[in-house]
């Protein structure tokens, strides 16, 4: 016998989604509505923002805090909050908001990463290095920072 989910049900879902970790508006209309499809979302979302329990901006700073000490560039983190459905004027303010040094960030993540491997480079394994880092996020400029910082220490 299958029973009936009632808005109660979905306001329990939501907040017991969001006591695990944020999610941005989209990405817990998407969950919410897989959970039920007879129980109008909206309101619901409407009075999570309202109660303090959903936010976009406090989850785009949660997340570029998290990717960030993850090690990935702003070009990668722009992408994945554009495909969680985040307004990227919001990202952009974020990002601004939070001033991180992304040539910093490339240079450890570039000396984390290849620290134990020779400073001899070829073109093959340059051309490696370039691709992990541009995969990470970092544009061509911190790439190059990082690879000149790494191949300047002795």
């Amino acid at each position: 016998m299958d029973k009936q989910v009632t808005e109660k049900d979905v306001w329990n879902k939501a907040i017991a989604l969001l006591a695990r970790r944020e999610y941005c508006r989209v990405e817990l209309l998407k969950k919410l509505k897989s959970y039920s499809v007879d129980v109008e979302i909206e309101p619901i979302l409407m009075r999570l923002e309202e109660s303090g329990y959903l936010c976009d901006r406090r989850f785009t700073e949660s997340f570029i805090r998290m990717r960030v000490a993850q090690g990935h560039g702003q070009i990668r983190i722009r992408f994945d909050l554009k495909s969680k459905g985040v307004q990227s004027d919001l990202v952009q303010e974020v990002l601004e908001a939070q001033e991180n040094d992304w040539y910093q960030l490339a240079n450890e993540l570039y000396a984390r990463k290849y620290s134990a491997s020779s400073k001899e480079l070829d073109y093959k394994e340059r051309s490696r290095r370039m691709r992990f880092m541009s995969q990470r996020g970092f544009n061509i400029d911190e790439i190059k920072h990082a690879e000149e910082v790494f191949l300047s220490e002795d």
